[in-house]
């Protein structure tokens, strides 16, 4: 990632416990960032990290008080990550209300709250990236993740209408689109669901979370900085 702006940067990732989110939040660092990491638990129960708060992405102030924590050590927020997401799988008939809206209120409320909660840090400066990470299943759908599959469409939506009101403001708002990826959400799932997935994938295996934070990072960086609106899908070919 390439470093234009003046000073230190900050970055803040939700979800950054495990899987997509920890490996966005460790490639961050990695390139020399300051980068927070948000969850409702710890990565591994570890408590040490300074830069790490437990924060519930559906409790909107919580949100805003983490990221104004975070914008605060260097006085400026460059980059914002959405990835706390969960799944509550099950058919029309079987799946009920509350599994429903636990499912929008953490993936698609929690990725308007980590926009809320990151524009009055990044309009100031004139400048910013927010990346949210939608799915594959929120572009083509899937039997039995109707839930998942409306939440992630709805973060679609919302990436591209974000991106035309902020972009004026010199913040660019874009999204993932990740395919299979072997992280502790998907590693419960049956093994053929997995082989399905590998035999769909071009490149005939499932993705790595480090694979996805690369394009998240990127989208971060100035090598992106003309670059907004955009789903940038990372499957493997799993979806044309």
């Amino acid at each position: 990632m390439s470093d234009a702006a003046p000073g230190p940067r900050t970055a803040v990732v939700t979800g950054a416990a495990s899987g997509i989110g920890a490996a966005t939040l460790a490639r961050f660092r990695a390139a020399g960032w300051t980068a927070w990491g948000l969850d409702l638990a710890t990565p591994d129960g570890d408590d040490a990290d300074p830069c790490f708060a437990t924060v519930d992405v559906t409790d909107r102030p919580a949100l805003e008080a983490a990221f104004g924590r975070a914008a605060e050590a260097t006085g400026r927020l460059e980059a914002v990550v959405a990835c706390a997401g969960i799944n509550r799988d099950g058919v029309l008939w079987k799946l009920s209300e509350e599994d429903w809206r636990q499912v929008l209120a953490v993936n698609l409320d929690g990725s308007f709250h980590a926009i809320a909660a990151a524009l009055p840090h990044q309009r100031p400066h004139g400048r910013g990236a927010i990346v949210l990470v939608t799915s594959i299943n929120g572009e083509r759908g899937e039997f039995g993740q109707k839930n998942y599959a409306a939440s992630k469409a709805g973060v679609i939506g919302l990436t591209k209408s974000a991106a035309r009101e902020v972009g004026r403001f010199g913040i660019r708002v874009n999204a993932v689109s990740p395919g299979y990826i072997d992280t502790p959400m998907t590693r419960p799932l049956p093994t053929e669901i997995v082989d399905e997935a590998t035999r769909a994938s071009l490149l005939g295996r499932i993705g790595e979370p480090d694979e996805v934070a690369a394009a998240i990072t990127w989208l971060c960086s100035d090598d992106a900085s003309y670059v907004t609106g955009q789903v940038l899908r990372v499957d493997g070919g799993q979806h044309l």
